[in-house]
């Protein structure tokens, strides 16, 4: 079957392989991510590292009764070689020689914001963007993160065309007006300004969805209106079909306001119903390289221009 997408399914940029509170010292963690079997640790200085997590020795995965040792290096369950952060193999135990080209894939890695994230690249050229460390992020007024996670049967940048499509917000959203919307690329960065009329039994009032893409797989959506909600989003593909798609929510508690209890709780609880509306659409949606768009639509030219930076590739 041909794939309903045609651009390739692993774009360049920062992605989210854990959040920070998941990777615990001396542990290892496995996932599957961009089609491929990774394993993470913390080492001695609590540092984040990932490597590809089948050994170069004879194949068995690392992550899959693998250990830690002296905190630094990742033995083998199955010879039990000794693989360090950088890559290389430190240690044969039954032999006086390692080979000098025994060495697993690392990526780099940048942890911020309570997520441990790497570069993924299909050409293996290093970072040529940051993801920026977030103002609100582990002050005291706002909540701590609650995540809430989906594994969803398409890609990223399909999915994401959302945030510029404006007609959907009324007619999937049921919002009670067509948002006014901005949209800006400026580099790695999308920018996003949406403005709306948000429903309330107090009846209708003002609110804001500010969105804000670095790169293919790091977004932040400041929400503004009812009470003050950062939401941290990411995507991961998992292979050529699947994404897993974390959003992280965080209330302002200036107003009272918190996670579990009151008028946070209810625009999370919104947030997430609006989730379970698009996903049956992403599932089961063509990506249309020449849509028929109408006024009113809203600026996909433009989202579509920027997300083609992120492959080495032309389609």
């Amino acid at each position: 079957m041909p794939s309903r997408f045609p651009f390739p399914p692993y774009a360049n940029g920062w992605f989210r392989v854990a959040y920070s509170d998941e990777l615990a010292p001396g542990a290892l963690r496995s996932a599957r991510f961009f089609g491929r079997e990774l394993v993470m640790f913390r080492d001695s200085r609590g540092e984040a590292h990932v490597l590809d997590a089948i050994c170069a020795h004879l194949g068995a995965h690392l992550g899959v009764g693998g250990t830690i040792v002296d905190g630094d290096r990742i033995r083998c369950p199955f010879h039990a070689w000794e693989w360090g952060a950088d890559g290389a193999c430190k240690r044969v135990p039954y032999s006086d020689r390692v080979p000098a080209n025994a060495r697993i894939r690392t990526w780099p890695v940048a942890e911020k914001n309570g997520l441990v994230m790497v570069w993924h690249h299909d050409q293996n050229a290093p970072p040529s963007f940051e993801v920026p460390e977030l103002p609100h992020f582990g002050k005291p007024n706002w909540t701590p993160y609650r995540i809430l996670r989906w594994t969803v049967k398409s890609r990223w940048l399909d999915m994401n065309e959302n945030a510029v499509d404006r007609a959907h917000f009324v007619y999937v959203h049921g919002a009670h007006t067509m948002p006014e919307s901005t949209v800006e690329a400026d580099g790695p960065l999308l920018k996003c300004v949406s403005r709306m009329k948000l429903g309330t039994p107090q009846g209708d009032i003002a609110g804001g969805i500010d969105t804000t893409d670095y790169g293919p797989g790091f977004q932040t959506v400041h929400l503004t209106g009812i009470i003050e909600t950062w939401m941290v989003n990411t995507a991961t593909p998992v292979d050529d079909e699947v994404t897993d798609v974390t959003f992280a929510y965080s209330v302002n508690t200036v107003d009272g306001a918190s996670d579990t209890h009151g008028v946070g709780a209810a625009i999370i609880r919104d947030l997430e119903k609006q989730m379970g509306q698009d996903i049956p659409i992403w599932e089961n949606k063509a990506y249309l390289t020449r849509p028929m768009l109408v006024e009113g639509d809203g600026p996909f030219g433009v989202y579509r221009r920027w997300m083609k930076q992120f492959f080495s590739t032309t389609w």
